[in-house]
């Protein structure tokens, strides 16, 4: 299988009762429509597979397994506080990917270099970028956490050379597959390999991630959109003028009603807007200069981006796609707008015109109620 496939998809059989395939089944049958694949990609995403399904036990019993909480103080690479959580969950996708011999080294946001694969496992073809707990902040509070993934092709190298971070410069078109998992009311894994995006629901009782959402697809118009408006003093004026003209509602230049949401996680914003559509922006702004964004582009942009495209979506900077850019580090920032696909072109444009927006909607206006005091 290859990020370049584009067949139609077929629906997938299962002599289960429910009648429903599992993943394995799933990979399978797209295993069989390339003889000539090996079973290498198959197995590594089922053995990511495994590593969410622990992650997902951990996360239902909560404070019960003493996994709330910070991690000692401790930061990771990013300068963020570690929750536990956030460390159990790096352990777990490490030691359940590290023994197969599919993977030439991992990238984790929690850790600053590239991971090796220890000397006593076979190396493979493929790296493994990933966000181990993506949205940990929200478990204390019992709120939808997830896990992003991305898997690239290793580059071509002698196997027992140990993994550069130039390996895992790639722009996000390269991917071979990517998902993610989100641990909600019930736990799901989304997943890509180039042919459209699944949705898996994890069966408690059989252990297996069961097929419900094939061939999900993102609305090319929405009325939703999700920003943190507590940054508002801080946006660029494209920004400002496309939530403005959002709030503006039926009676402003859109025509219609938007809602806001907000969850503080990437995962479940992503999830919401596959599966009913909106428009998500964490863009660039000016309240650390020196930061190009807030979500990191290997772990988070890139991942996410290749879903939302795969559903028909786009993905973008709010200037150009993200999955075209070059990655210039393994935790550079970037700033992200993706969705229905109307709403993020509405919003690349409104970059690339002259700025000469003024804002007619009191909440963000200069005057209106974040107006800095005299």
């Amino acid at each position: 299988m290859h990020a370049d496939i584009h067949a139609p998809l077929a629906p997938s059989r299962s002599s289960l009762p429910s009648g429903r395939a599992t993943l394995t089944q799933f990979l399978i049958e797209e295993r069989r429509r390339f003889p000539q694949a090996g079973g290498d990609l198959n197995a590594l995403i089922l053995d990511v597979a495994l590593a969410c399904k622990a992650i997902a036990r951990t996360v239902a019993y909560g404070e019960l397994a003493g996994a709330h909480g910070s991690a000692g103080g401790e930061l990771n690479v990013q300068g963020e506080e570690q929750k536990r959580l956030d460390v159990i969950s790096n352990d777990l996708f490490v030691r359940l990917n590290e023994w197969g011999g599919r993977l030439a080294g991992m990238a984790s946001e929690e850790i600053a270099q590239p991971y090796q694969i220890p000397a006593q496992f076979p190396r493979g073809k493929y790296l493994l970028v990933f966000d181990p707990l993506d949205g940990s902040s929200n478990t204390d509070v019992n709120v939808s956490v997830g896990s992003i993934f991305s898997i690239l092709r290793a580059p071509h190298r002698e196997a027992d050379r140990d993994v550069t971070e130039a390996d895992f410069l790639q722009p996000g078109d390269q991917q071979v597959a990517a998902g993610y998992a989100i641990y909600g009311p019930s736990t799901m894994l989304v997943l890509s390999v180039g042919r459209g995006v699944s949705g898996f629901t994890l069966d408690p009782g059989l252990g297996e991630f069961m097929l419900t959402h094939p061939d999900m697809r993102v609305p090319a118009q929405t009325q939703e959109f999700a920003i943190n408006s507590s940054n508002s003093r801080f946006w660029e004026p494209p920004v400002r003028r496309f939530v403005d003209e959002c709030l503006a509602g039926r009676s402003g230049p859109r025509g219609r009603d938007y809602n806001m949401r907000w969850i503080a996680c990437v995962v479940a914003e992503a999830h919401r807007i596959l599966l009913r559509g909106g428009v998500y922006l964490y863009p660039k702004d000016s309240k650390d200069p020196a930061k190009a964004g807030r979500l990191r582009l290997l772990y988070e942009a890139n991942p996410i981006g290749f879903l939302i495209e795969q559903a028909g979506g786009r993905a973008s900077t709010g200037r150009q796609p993200v999955l075209a850019l070059q990655p210039g580090e393994l935790h550079q920032r970037i700033g992200l707008v993706f969705g229905s696909r109307e709403e993020v072109e509405r919003i690349e444009r409104y970059h690339h015109e002259p700025a000469s927006h003024d804002s007619a909607t009191p909440l963000f206006a200069e005057r209106g109620l974040f107006r800095a005091e005299a």
